[in-house]
């Protein structure tokens, strides 16, 4: 039997850049699956301990290169895949994940990894049932990190790519560049998108609306004893 058919549960994504509030919607779709009675499991990008302390070092030495960068992503996401994603998947769950492996497919070709290396490297993986891609103005998810964080890091700016010394002007030059990855993996990709610049609670209709579309949320509430 074809793998992806073995798999019963059902796995939802969210992506966009940062300041979308993408975390905050997928937050508010486990709750509302949790509240459902619903099997769900959450992931997050770049959370496996197995290479947390690798990352964190190479990162504050700034020892990484692009290729480097992006391989220890994948093994990270490798880890999760293989030890949580996809044995809840084989259980039945509906899997949401903050960030699956398009957030690769945009920051590493924005740090010049080759497009089809990347689709190839995350061959493995499962798309998603739902991706749904929260699409904002680039200068308002700006306004809205810029506002939020005492500083910038460095390679969350981007600073490794030598856009600019100026960490804030950097900063604008990449997420530019990572908001047209993303726009461009649209159609390929099968995105739903949504509308960021709506209040949180109309996004959230919009978003539950989208996945009782795609999944019948019936199969995956969990049996009372009676």
């Amino acid at each position: 039997m074809n793998e992806e058919v073995a798999l019963e549960g059902k796995l939802i994504a969210v992506e966009g850049l940062d300041g979308s509030g993408k975390s905050t919607q997928i937050h508010l779709v486990h709750q509302w699956l949790e509240g459902l009675g619903c099997r769900v499991f959450f992931s997050e990008w770049n959370s496996s301990e197995l290479v947390k302390q690798a990352t964190r070092r190479g990162k504050k030495r700034q020892l990484l290169t692009p290729t480097t960068f992006s391989l220890i992503h994948a093994t990270d996401f490798a880890d999760r895949y293989e030890r949580q994603i996809l044995p809840m998947l084989k259980g039945r769950y509906v899997v949401a994940c903050d960030r699956y492996i398009f957030t690769s497919f945009a920051r590493d070709a924005v740090r010049g990894c080759d497009p089809g290396w990347l689709r190839r490297l995350y061959g493995f993986a499962r798309r998603p049932d739902v991706t749904l891609y929260f699409r904002l103005p680039l200068e308002t998810a700006l306004a809205r990190i810029l506002e939020g964080r005492p500083r910038l890091k460095y390679f969350e700016a981007g600073m490794d790519l030598g856009f600019s010394s100026d960490i804030v002007e950097s900063f604008r030059m990449f997420q530019s560049r990572v908001h047209d990855q993303y726009e461009s993996m649209v159609e390929e990709c099968g995105f739903s998108c949504v509308d960021a610049t709506q209040p949180i609670h109309e996004q959230q209709e919009q978003v539950r609306a989208a996945i009782s579309r795609e999944l019948d949320l019936a199969l995956f509430r969990r049996r009372v004893a009676s």
